[in-house]
């Protein structure tokens, strides 16, 4: 065990409403979310939906998760299935969050996502107790004025108190672990996936150097694990440790902010010209995002899912850039040569697009043999402040227009799901 002695020590709470879609549908509806068989579907018409939130019950009595296929939910009269109402949900999330201003000030409230917050509470003993009662107190408040129920995770850090949350107090309520539980609770997580920050790539990774669980990685040689992932390495082998060194709102894996594009197709796409069409669009995408914060990239990543009909294996290329940008079509470009190198003609399903190392978008390389680049650097900016002004539609490529294109589609979404505004509908507090 490492010494703990001179890390972070604080009081960090990480809340989240269980079920958050499916439980606020419920009580819009009047109904328990604890006792409904609510699923909440992206779209009720296409079988390949995917099921955005299932209640409580539901999870239990049908195994139904986040993430499962409208198809694949088992045919029952007592499952509902609801679409999102995502302007509801939005407006119910702010008002929680001012729920979390009795407590700390807003510079003690990170909003993780839409239901989930983190919450330092240092130096407020005085007033509502320990971390216990404050806890008590949020879960009270939130039945009492939302109906709606939370799980509560307490931690000396953002991940381990996050951690507590996923791991034992979705169970139980509330839950708290401190550096003393490391060995004891943190260790013991298998597979490395379930732990937070470690997605299935890396995990691949670390399982084919013999690691297969938290205790396994935390008693794994740090030299080796830095000589393989970098300084992630050193992050994977202290956050194996329960050490997290990061301010509230920091990412909880520095080095790894980027700006990105995902998406699930509503069907299977098996033209060439098709996934062009919607990679087209989602460099779009990805470009404004990064222009919107006057940043550049120099690596492009593209994932390309298959349909579960395929034979082929779903792959994840990157490529640096000579230079960085956020140039659409030189974007655009990468992936074209990332397509033709790497893309077989089956059925495809996902496609995800990020740019990361970043640097600030404040000179433009000159290209000779390039003479028009300048030009299509100040037009992606001009773009974005007549889409800013007039709304994401105002102004698409004409891919968009084809029956390929997605862009029409999910500009009239909110949180990439259909906004569900029903009329005479609100939220009632109890």
């Amino acid at each position: 065990m490492l010494d703990y002695s001179g890390m972070p020590n604080h009081q960090i709470l990480c809340v989240d409403i269980r079920s958050f879609y499916a439980s606020c549908t419920a009580v819009m509806m009047g109904r328990d979310p604890l006792t409904s068989r609510i699923a909440i579907v992206g779209d009720k018409n296409q079988k390949g939906s995917v099921v955005l939130a299932a209640s409580p019950r539901l999870k239990k009595e049908f195994g139904i998760r986040t993430g499962s296929r409208l198809h694949e939910l088992p045919t029952d009269v007592r499952i509902e299935l609801i679409e999102p109402d995502m302007k509801q949900y939005l407006r119910i999330s702010t008002e929680i969050t001012k729920l979390f201003h009795r407590y700390v000030p807003k510079e003690s409230i990170h909003i993780y996502s839409v239901d989930e917050s983190f919450l330092k509470i240092d130096g407020t003993a005085g007033l509502w107790g320990d971390a216990w009662e404050v806890a008590r107190h949020i879960t009270d408040d939130m039945m009492r004025e939302f109906q709606l129920p939370c799980a509560i995770g307490i931690g000396p850090n953002m991940l381990m108190s996050k951690l507590a949350l996923d791991i034992e107090a979705k169970r139980y309520g509330v839950a708290e672990w401190t550096y003393q539980d490391v060995e004891t609770k943190l260790w013991p997580i298998s597979p490395l996936s379930a732990m937070w920050g470690i997605g299935r790539r890396v995990e691949k990774r670390l399982n084919r150097m013999g690691i297969f669980s938290v205790g396994d990685l935390a008693n794994h040689r740090l030299d080796r694990l830095e000589a393989e992932f970098g300084v992630m390495g050193n992050q994977l082998y202290y956050h194996a440790h329960g050490i997290d060194l990061s301010e509230l709102g920091a990412p909880i894996m520095d080095g790894q902010i980027s700006f990105g594009r995902s998406q699930i197709l509503l069907r299977d796409y098996t033209e060439l010209t098709e996934i062009q069409h919607v990679v087209l669009e989602m460099c779009e995408e990805v470009a404004r995002r990064t222009r919107r914060q006057r940043l550049a990239g120099r690596t492009l990543h593209l994932g390309i899912g298959y349909s579960h009909r395929a034979t082929a294996a779903s792959f994840h290329r990157s490529r640096s850039l000579t230079e960085p940008t956020a140039i659409t079509m030189e974007l655009y470009q990468i992936c074209l040569e990332l397509l033709k190198e790497n893309l077989q003609l089956q059925p495809v399903r996902k496609i995800s697009i990020s740019l990361t190392n970043l640097v600030p978008d404040r000179s433009l390389q000159l290209d000779l043999f390039n003479i028009n680049r300048e030009r299509r650097h100040r037009l992606g900016y001009v773009m974005d402040d007549v889409r800013e002004r007039y709304g994401s539609a105002s102004l698409l490529r004409g891919v968009s227009y084809t029956k390929a294109g997605t862009a029409r589609r999910r500009a009239t979404l909110i949180g990439g799901h259909k906004s569900g505004e029903r009329e005479g509908t609100d939220y009632a507090k109890g």
